[in-house]
């Protein structure tokens, strides 16, 4: 069995890696493009640790406490009055079939007294869902 002679080999292999090459940049720029980025808070929490679990719906609102007592609400620092009129404005904006949940990201060393006055005041606002967001106790 004969086999035609005019196959030429190649020697230069720069153009074997070529398309790989090719492909690493294609999914880079495709990752970069569709990945999501998660925001960082605007000061550091320490939360509380817990043996309970729960489970975060993306309509929920975040509120974060920091030990000296700054407030946030989704990420933008504000004072607490503010914080409430703006949780108390978005949930009459939304449906009664969608009420969001309130989590509450609140650093261990916070004043207890200062979280409880703020959630009754979440609950008058019209909240029914209270979460108090906490870190798995090490066993």
């Amino acid at each position: 069995m004969r086999f035609p002679q005019n196959r030429t080999r190649r020697d230069n292999d720069d153009e074997r890696i070529l398309p790989l090459i090719n492909v690493v940049f294609l999914l880079l720029i495709f990752f970069m493009l569709t990945g999501h980025l998660a925001a960082s808070d605007p000061f550091a929490i320490e939360p509380a640790k817990s043996v309970s679990e729960g489970l975060d719906s993306p309509q929920d609102l975040l509120i974060l406490i920091s030990a000296d007592g700054r407030t946030a609400l989704d990420g933008i620092e504000m004072d607490e009055e503010t914080v409430v009129a703006t949780a108390a404005e978005r949930l009459k904006k939304m449906s009664p079939a969608g009420t969001p949940a309130l989590r509450l990201k609140v650093d261990g060393g916070a004043d207890a007294t200062h979280i409880v006055r703020l959630m009754q005041r979440l609950r008058k606002a019209g909240f029914q869902k209270l979460k108090l967001l906490t870190v798995p106790k090490a066993l």
